[in-house]
């Protein structure tokens, strides 16, 4: 996923149109679409809803969303609507697997964190309010949020979208730091994580950088508008190149509880079944910390086998969550003590 601010909107409005088009078992009429979805609401006239609606079929329709013409009415032939088709969209005998449901919701979280959330609601109530029949399993009910806790994510953003220089110390993964300046040409995520792309003005080339590995400041200097990133700069394509640089190093060895952890079960170079409740997974890996934190999250879900040094990362983290919760539930309880 991938901030850049000449497309959050248009990015927006298609999410909102897939959700409206996703939510509901009949074909919707254009009426209706424009109804639920805001952006159309926002439209001057009804001709230049047309024109919008009719360039946002033809990108989904490029972007391989199976979105078809219905009858909405079989006495009514020429009463049409639209809908996409569920069984091209969908993975086999099911209608979306939950990683699906998740990286669409998040899609349209993104651009001011939690947008799509009031949008795609909105857009839902309007539709049930309309006499539509909504489906059951409606997408918008899990509304997931990427995670920006880095600090330095907003300062990053504030300066990609004045378009100035920004310097900061940043850690390698040899855990060496030097300072960087950069023109920040777009931020994305990547395998849960964010990246800043640009150009690196020390090294005059383009560099990929981890928000997680920037220290805590990060300064914007000189003017706004100082640079204009090249038409053709796809952040998400860089950091993928970045990220398929060969692993001189064995993979780490994973036990996985079955129907756990499917970002790690997706990444396995191999997956054994170990008995009814757990599977072996081999999976590669480039920081020891990083791949640590990522197995911290899944709890019991997920033990580490081997390299020893995973194992006591993640022991390390889960000992101190462990410690940080033991001792925010003592301050609680000594405030409450009469």
């Amino acid at each position: 996923m991938t901030v850049q601010p000449s497309v959050a909107a248009k990015t927006e409005r298609l999410l909102n149109l897939v959700i409206a088009l996703l939510s509901t078992r009949m074909p919707l009429t254009k009426a209706r679409i424009r109804a639920a979805v805001p952006q159309y609401q926002a439209t001057a006239s009804i001709e230049a809803f047309d024109r919008m609606f009719e360039r946002d079929k033809d990108e989904l329709r490029e972007l391989g969303i199976p979105l078809v013409v219905d009858v909405v009415d079989p006495l009514f032939d020429d009463d049409q609507g639209y809908r996409i088709d569920r069984r091209e969209y969908a993975l086999p005998e099911i209608e979306f697997a939950p990683d699906e449901v998740t990286a669409l919701a998040l899609a349209g979280q993104i651009w001011s964190h939690a947008s799509l959330a009031a949008s795609a609601n909105a857009a839902l109530t309007k539709l049930a309010a309309s006499g539509v029949e909504l489906d059951d399993q409606s997408i918008v009910g899990a509304q997931p949020r990427v995670s920006t806790t880095e600090p330095v994510f907003e300062p990053v953003k504030a300066a990609m979208l004045a378009r100035r220089t920004i310097t900061f110390d940043y850690r390698k993964s040899d855990g060496t730091t030097s300072t960087r300046r950069i023109q920040p040409w777009g931020m994305t995520q990547w395998r849960g994580r964010w990246y800043v792309t640009g150009w690196d003005l020390d090294r005059q080339a383009e560099r990929v950088f981890r928000l997680s590995r920037v220290a805590d400041k990060v300064t914007a200097v000189g003017r706004a508008a100082a640079f204009d990133p090249p038409a053709d700069h796809e952040p998400r394509v860089l950091v993928r190149e970045t990220e398929s640089v060969p692993i001189d190093q064995p993979p780490a060895i994973l036990r996985v509880r079955r129907g756990a952890a499917n970002l790690l079960r997706r990444r396995a170079r191999t997956i054994g079944e170990v008995d009814d409740e757990w599977s072996l997974l081999d999976v590669d890996y480039r920081d020891e910390q990083d791949l640590a934190a990522e197995v911290a999250s899944y709890g019991v879900d997920v033990v580490v086998e081997a390299p020893d040094a995973v194992k006591t990362a993640v022991i390390t983290l889960l000992t101190a969550a462990r410690d940080r919760h033991t001792s925010g539930a003592l301050s609680n309880a000594r405030e409450e003590a009469p």
